[in-house]
């Protein structure tokens, strides 16, 4: 009888301890997740959300412009290439006026352009030569500017996205605290409803960064290779000129 009563003693601190620590469950789902969040934390997710919009435009716009100006410029340089060997300069200057999109067709035109403003007559200048490839280096530059439109978004988004998620995971953690302070209680129940917030923060922000980091690298080497197509053009069309002024 003793021992029974003694068992009964041990046992009922225990049964205490988990009825205070009882506590309104907390839903896994995303409807569930978001009606159980703090007001900063929905703040936190309203911002990453509208970043991975902007990122996800950003790809599709570069994907698409990026994909146009290569299969355009493949099309062109061949083409541009047998008009000016047979020095037919207008009809090089019309192809490149028909590829709208293409990076190597901007480029070359501006300095056929400039090349034939001086007037097709008499011999070639080296001042001509010169004003065309000033004209080249223009069309350059304003061209990369083009091609690296909504790259810095990018980068931006990439960079910052993790520590936005990762002040949400504060806001989480600190609103854990003050469900046990409330409950006066240390179990998870408690707890569960901050640590969930927290760790949805974090997810997020590196959902949203890891796709933006690795697209500008991704969108950023295709650029370098463009820049290099367009060096080669302008190198290729100044010695074109300087071999016209010799002739």
């Amino acid at each position: 009888m003793i021992l029974a009563h003694l068992a009964t003693f041990a046992h009922a601190p225990l049964a205490m301890l988990f009825q205070g620590t009882e506590a309104p469950a907390v839903s896994f789902t995303v409807t569930g997740l978001w009606t159980n969040m703090g007001i900063l934390a929905k703040i936190v997710v309203g911002i990453l959300f509208i970043m991975s919009i902007w990122s996800l435009a950003v790809m599709i716009d570069r994907w698409l412009y990026f994909n146009a100006a290569r299969k355009q410029s493949r099309e062109f340089a061949p083409k541009v290439a047998g008009a000016l060997k047979e020095g037919r300069l207008d009809e090089a200057i019309k192809l490149g006026d028909r590829s709208k999109k293409s990076h190597l067709a901007e480029v070359v035109t501006s300095g056929l352009q400039e090349f034939r403003s001086f007037g097709s007559g008499g011999n070639i200048t080296e001042e001509q030569v010169e004003s065309s490839q000033r004209a080249l280096e223009r069309s350059e530059a304003i061209v990369h500017a083009k091609l690296k439109r909504g790259l810095g978004g990018l980068a931006t988004i990439g960079s910052t996205a993790p520590f936005i998620g990762l002040f949400g995971t504060v806001v989480g953690i600190l609103n854990a605290f003050q469900g046990i302070a409330t409950q006066k209680s240390p179990g998870i129940g408690a707890v569960a409803g901050g640590i969930s917030e927290a760790l949805v923060t974090t997810a997020f922000g590196l959902l949203v960064a890891i796709p933006a980091v690795m697209t500008f690298n991704y969108f950023t080497n295709r650029v370098e290779a463009f820049d290099v197509e367009m060096d080669n053009s302008s190198s290729e069309l100044v010695d074109y000129f300087i071999k016209q002024s010799h002739l």
